[in-house]
């Protein structure tokens, strides 16, 4: 584990490219900033970390990763308050599931409070890429990949980490019309479903695809053995208001610890509303959608915060919630996390770094 102190070499690019950039259009993750942030790790050690023009990586076509798929990453946000101040919501927190991603796929692990560090400097050095608009902010992505070029089935003896960023729109996005998947799985009991590693997605992908074939917009993720059970949906976490209690499923080793999804239960706590992280069941789901004892569903996770659930669709019979405007909680908690990021709310739970 690395956990001194490096200090960040830093070379600015001569010729920025901001200023080709439509702020007033922006799509996700097509336009990135002048600089990435690279460390190496070399002979059992992490070098120098270094800020650098953003470039392309030059790997040797038996780099493990590309072979044996050693690759994690995460994804969080930069802000830009009321005042004007840029803030991050619980770097720690994606520190933390960082070294437990590294763990599981046997990479060296960062301190998380050094994370937080490299991830501030790399912050401070593209401030001018957070964008102004309130609502918008620079999307960040810390990754880290195996950089062995050998054909070996083994944990790579090198490794780079590297921290790259685009600046994003505000995201309104529509409720989602979601199905049950019980064909296909996420995750299984033993397997990397709680680390945030690349392959997990591409497992996804082909199902995804298929569901939004059939006019779905994402896929609830059940159980692999019986699908019996809910896990997530598609990029996020999912929670249900159920019986007038908060109810999510809990994390596992093959759930994703979602950061927002911890920070709504222990949010909905700290309000002395009922909470119940648990296994649930698609059984109790489905009579809760037939007999209105669910009366809200929405997704957690980075690109939103709050994603409302408009229907739900299981076996081909499709359940229709509630209008967004009869959710009193989760729009409570979406204005929450919205105000708190803008500086509107007061940060009460300690959870704004302020850069």
């Amino acid at each position: 584990m690395l956990t001194n102190t490096l200090s960040i070499k830093i070379n600015k690019t001569q010729n920025s490219k901001i200023s080709k950039v439509d702020f007033s259009n922006l799509a996700f993750g097509k336009d990135f900033t002048d600089h990435m942030l690279v460390m190496d790790y070399e002979n059992g050690a992490w070098q120098q970390p270094q800020i650098i023009p953003y470039q392309d990586f030059t790997l040797s076509p038996a780099t493990s990763v590309l072979h044996y798929g050693q690759a994690i990453f995460e994804g969080m946000k930069a802000a830009r308050d009321v005042n004007g101040n840029i803030n991050l919501f619980r770097p720690l927190e994606n520190g933390l599931r960082l070294k437990y991603s590294a763990e599981r796929i046997c990479m060296p692990v960062i301190d998380p409070e050094y994370f937080v560090q490299l991830l501030s400097e790399f912050v401070r050095v593209e401030e001018a890429w957070v964008p102004k608009e309130l609502g918008h902010s620079l999307y960040l992505r810390p990754t880290m990949i195996a950089m062995d070029g050998f054909l070996g089935l083994k944990p790579s003896q090198t490794y780079r980490f590297f921290i790259i960023a685009s600046p994003v729109a505000s995201y309104y996005a529509a409720p989602v019309n979601v199905k049950i998947e019980e064909e296909y799985s996420r995750a299984a009991p033993g397997g990397v479903g709680a680390a945030k590693t690349a392959g997990n997605y591409a497992a996804s992908l082909y199902p995804a695809k298929k569901g939004q074939d059939a006019g779905y917009d994402q896929l609830i993720w059940t159980n692999a053995i019986d699908h019996s059970t809910i896990e997530e949906s598609g990029s996020m976490n999912v929670c249900f208001v159920l019986d007038g209690k908060l109810v999510t499923p809990k994390s596992s080793e093959t759930i994703l610890s979602g950061i927002t999804r911890k920070s709504v239960t222990e949010l909905v706590k700290h309000w002395g509303l009922p909470v119940e992280e648990r296994v649930v069941t698609v059984a109790e789901i489905i009579d809760g959608l037939k007999t209105g004892k669910v009366t809200e569903a929405f997704g957690a996770g980075t690109a939103a915060a709050i994603s409302h659930i408009a229907s739900i669709t299981y076996r081909g019979e499709k359940f229709d919630l509630p209008s967004v405007e009869n959710r009193p909680l989760s729009n409570k908690v979406g204005e929450y996390l919205a105000n708190l990021r803008a500086g509107k709310q007061n940060d009460e739970l300690n959870w704004i770094v302020k850069l």
